[in-house]
C-alpha cells in the first residue's frame, strides 16, 4: 500500500490541464470500493451525498466527529489517494479550522474541498479573508509534512444560477484564484460555471488547475478537457442516479407483489 505521503503526490500529479482526473464522488466506503474496482484513480465525497446517505441537509449539519468516522472508513477501504468535501471547515475560526484540518489527516485524506461562501451565513468570505483561511489550512498540512491537496472552491457561479453568468463574475473568480494562489491553495474549483467560453477562459487564466462540476449545461467531458480543465467532479450525481435507481427497483418488487 502507498504511504498518506506518497498519495498526495499521486493526487497532484493527476491534475493535468487538458487531460483531466475523473472524481466520480462518493458517499461511503461501500460506494468508495465500487468506484475504486470500477477503475477510478482517486476518490472524492461530495458533502451533499454524504450528508444525504446519513439523513441530513447539506451546508455542515452532518456532525464534524460523523464526517471524519465516515472519512476513516473510506481512506481503510481503498488504496487510493482520497480527498474530502470539506465545506467550509466546520468553522470561521483559524485555530478551530487547523485543529479540524489535522482530524482529516489524521483520518487519512490527502486533499479537501475548501469553500469560500460562509457556511450558515450570507454570501462569500471577503477576498482577504479567505486567503487567510487557506493559509491556515496549509500551514496547519506543513506541520504534519504533507502536501494537502486545496481544492480551494469559489461559490461566485454557483449562488447565481441558473445564470446566465458574466463576465464580470468571471473577473471577479479570476482574482479569487490568483489570491488563493497565493495563499496556499493546490487547485480552484468553480461549481455551476457551463459557458464553454467562459470556463476556456478561466482556465487560460487561472493560476491553478481547474475543477468543474458535472451538472445540467456543462460540457461533455471530452469538451472540458479540450478547454483545459484538469478536473472533473461529479458532485450529487451519483448518489442522486443511485437513488433513483433503487427507488425504481423496489418499486418493481413491490408492483409484482401487488399484481
Amino acid at each position: 500500500m502507498n504511504s498518506q505521503n506518497e498519495k498526495a503526490g499521486i493526487f497532484a500529479r493527476l491534475h493535468v490541464k487538458g487531460d483531466p482526473v475523473i472524481l466520480f464522488n462518493i458517499w461511503d466506503a461501500g460506494t468508495a470500493k465500487a468506484v475504486a474496482d470500477a477503475g477510478a484513480k482517486a476518490i472524492a465525497t461530495g458533502s451533499w451525498s454524504v450528508a444525504a446517505a446519513n439523513g441530513y441537509s447539506d451546508g455542515e449539519e452532518l456532525p464534524m466527529d460523523a464526517a471524519i468516522a465516515n472519512l476513516t472508513r473510506i481512506t481503510a477501504s481503498v488504496d487510493l489517494p482520497v480527498t474530502l468535501d470539506f465545506e467550509g471547515g466546520y468553522t470561521a475560526g483559524l485555530s478551530e479550522l487547523r485543529a479540524n484540518v489535522a482530524k482529516v489527516i489524521a483520518a487519512g485524506a490527502v486533499g479537501i474541498n475548501f469553500e469560500d461562501q460562509i457556511v450558515g451565513g450570507e454570501g462569500l468570505y471577503s477576498i482577504a479573508e479567505q486567503r487567510e483561511r487557506i493559509a491556515a489550512v496549509r500551514a496547519e498540512a506543513s506541520k504534519h509534512a504533507l502536501q494537502l491537496f486545496i481544492n480551494a472552491r469559489t461559490d461566485i457561479f454557483l449562488k447565481t444560477l441558473p445564470g446566465p453568468h458574466t463576465h464580470e463574475q468571471l473577473e471577479a473568480a479570476v482574482e479569487r484564484a490568483q489570491a488563493y494562489a497565493e495563499a496556499g491553495a493546490s487547485g480552484f474549483f468553480a461549481p455551476g460555471l457551463r459557458d464553454t467560453e467562459l470556463i476556456r477562459e478561466l482556465c487560460r487564466r487561472s493560476p491553478l488547475p481547474v475543477n468543474i462540476m458535472v451538472m445540467a449545461d456543462v460540457p461533455p467531458n471530452q469538451d472540458l478537457a479540450a478547454l483545459g480543465v484538469a478536473r472533473i467532479s461529479y458532485g450529487p450525481g451519483p448518489y442522486r442516479r443511485m437513488m433513483e435507481a433503487l427507488k425504481d427497483a423496489a418499486m418493481s418488487v413491490f408492483a409484482s407483489e401487488n399484481a
